[in-house]
């Protein structure tokens, strides 16, 4: 049996690029132009009009992380998300120190667009901040 080395994970949205855009941002990620395309923009250009805007990917520059895919889908968001990012920036931390770099990465995030669902605290040593993207998507910071 083969092993999988790589994969990506797929986002269903109403505008692929804003979201991808807003990862990037969260993430370090970097949209690249298709083969042949110096752009994302020439990339865009050379589409026709229909299918401008149908779809956007971001990739971590070192290689590390998978390569994250936004598609444009005609159905809004109706229900909260069955799998979903953890952006991990509390690894390691516990109690107030925890919190603190949590709150710091929420205040961030918030600044790009995010929106704060609540803090997830078991007053011991587990927190995480429960989130969604500019489009409503869920995730935590953890």
């Amino acid at each position: 049996m083969s092993t999988i080395k790589q994969f990506q994970v797929t986002f269903d949205c109403a505008e692929p690029e804003r979201v991808a855009r807003f990862w990037c941002e969260v993430l370090g990620y970097v949209i690249t132009p298709p083969r042949g395309f110096a752009t994302w923009a020439e990339y865009e250009e050379s589409r026709s009009p229909e299918d401008r805007g149908s779809w956007c990917a971001c990739v971590d520059p070192s290689g590390v992380g998978p390569r994250l895919y936004f598609q444009r889908v005609p159905e809004g968001k109706a229900v909260k998300n069955r799998v979903h990012l953890d952006v991990r920036v509390g690894t390691g931390l516990v109690g107030e120190e925890r919190l603190a770099v949590l709150e710091a990465e929420c205040t961030r995030l918030m600044a790009l667009g995010a929106v704060r669902v609540r803090l997830l605290y078991d007053g011991g040593d587990d927190s995480c901040i429960a989130m969604q993207d500019v489009e409503g998507n869920e995730f935590c910071v953890d």
